[in-house]
């Protein structure tokens, strides 16, 4: 076992231990290598509020199934955190509600595992009713199965990560009233999904192109959104700083407007529980004409990072979506690694702060939103065919021939799609 120390002050919050366990079957296992992710979890526990003390590693052929890791690496843990004064211990790894009662009574610490740091995350980033919901949501159904095994989490005085939220006296009461808050819950969310079906509905009607901002965590979505659309969003060098999509509208080169969405960052090992719970903000990227998949291009976990993104779109349905990837924070990215980022057809290389980038990527958006150039011919007064045509791409040229309206148009994809049936019989020629 190894452990590495993290100087940070931060009065009175949680000071913790910070434990991974790996095992035979993570080694085999592709994707984000152990140190990485734990590396990440130092990451997410500071986002958290958490004062890191140390970070412990041991390698183990599996899971102890009492303890999560050995006997004598619980009494080494306990050493450490006796020397270190901690009040915490956080695994990188989920465990059982058993496992965290047997490490509560060992250790005399407060036991968090990775997916309760990051629902505890959300819970302070959540700002909207649906947003609380949501996070609420996922942390009942997160302890529900694990009640037995919290009981000193939740008597500790002073709060701290694990107790936001739905808070101490919710999550002490029985099974029985937590079923029936789920049940709340849900029926809550029901309601704010029906009125966010009847929003996208409504522009769907109104024929707005949507575009959707996904990616890892602190990947750079937001400081594009607001770069931009001039938006008004939070932006910080953290973390989830954007937890409730935020739409804002943006100006195309050629004076069309769409909608430009971001969403909640991604990250390795998101909760099931928590993607369960935003669904129905996620099911925006479905809705999306066009995904802008943002990547921090200076991460040396980046491709790591892009297969976490590319899963989960795939578990939302939204896997087959026409995607451009861009590849952000050139700036940051040493000249030797920028000149390996594929930049052209599906990936642009830009930087969220500078302008000419920012022109590129709304050209590029334009481009692959774009279709054929159509000529319609469509009697003049049909004035609801006229608009129609005029909402599905940009007219280029306009012309009268007796008491016919002719149309040449640049089409968008997506919209003429949606209403080809109308409009094919009125098509006179394809340039």
């Amino acid at each position: 076992m190894k452990h590495t120390s993290h100087e940070v002050d931060n009065g009175l919050a949680d000071r913790a231990v910070l434990v991974s366990l790996v095992t035979s079957e993570d080694k085999r296992r592709s994707g984000m290598n152990p140190e990485q992710s734990l590396a990440e979890l130092v990451n997410l526990a500071e986002t958290a509020g958490v004062e890191v003390l140390t970070t412990m590693t041991q390698n183990r052929e599996s899971v102890d199934n009492k303890w999560f890791i050995g006997k004598g690496k619980v009494e080494e843990l306990r050493a450490i955190s006796d020397e270190l004064g901690a009040t915490t211990a956080i695994f990188d790894q989920e465990l059982s509600g058993a496992q965290v009662r047997n490490l509560e009574e060992a250790l005399d610490l407060k036991i968090i595992d990775r997916t309760q740091l990051i629902l505890d995350i959300f819970a302070q980033r959540a700002k909207t009713r649906e947003g609380i919901l949501q996070v609420e949501l996922a942390q009942h159904s997160y302890l529900l199965p694990r009640l037995s095994g919290h009981g000193k989490n939740l008597s500790r005085l002073g709060g701290g990560i694990g107790t936001r939220g739905p808070g101490e006296s919710k999550l002490e009461t029985d099974r029985r009233h937590i079923r029936d808050r789920i049940s709340d819950l849900k029926h809550a969310l029901e309601e704010v999904v029906r009125h966010r079906q009847l929003h996208r509905e409504r522009r769907k009607k109104s024929g707005a192109v949507q575009v959707a901002l996904v990616g890892y965590t602190n990947a750079g979505k937001s400081t594009l959104l607001r770069q931009m659309t001039d938006a008004d969003v939070y932006v910080e060098n953290q973390l989830f700083a954007t937890l409730d999509p935020t739409s804002r509208t943006l100006e195309l080169p050629s004076g069309k407007e769409i909608i430009l969405t971001d969403t909640v960052g991604f990250i390795q090992n998101l909760p099931h529980d928590l993607v369960a719970a935003f669904r129905a903000t996620l099911e925006e990227v479905c809705e999306a004409d066009l995904v802008l998949h943002v990547v921090d291009s200076s991460s040396p976990t980046r491709n790591e990072q892009m297969a976490v993104v590319e899963e989960v779109l795939g578990t939302l349905g939204a896997a087959g979506k026409p995607t451009l990837v861009v590849y952000n924070k050139k700036d940051l990215c040493p000249p030797e690694g920028r000149l390996l980022l594929p930049d052209g057809g599906d990936s642009l290389v830009v930087s969220a702060y500078e302008e000419a980038d920012l022109d590129k990527l709304r050209q590029t958006i334009q481009d692959r939103l774009a279709g054929d150039t159509r000529t319609f011919v469509i009697p003049a007064e049909r004035g609801d065919l006229i608009a129609l045509v005029y909402r599905t791409g940009e007219v280029k040229e306009q012309d009268v021939d007796g008491d016919q309206m002719v149309l040449t148009v640049e089409l968008n994809k997506q919209d003429f799609e949606k209403h080809m049936r109308t409009l094919e019989p009125f098509i006179a020629s394809t340039t």
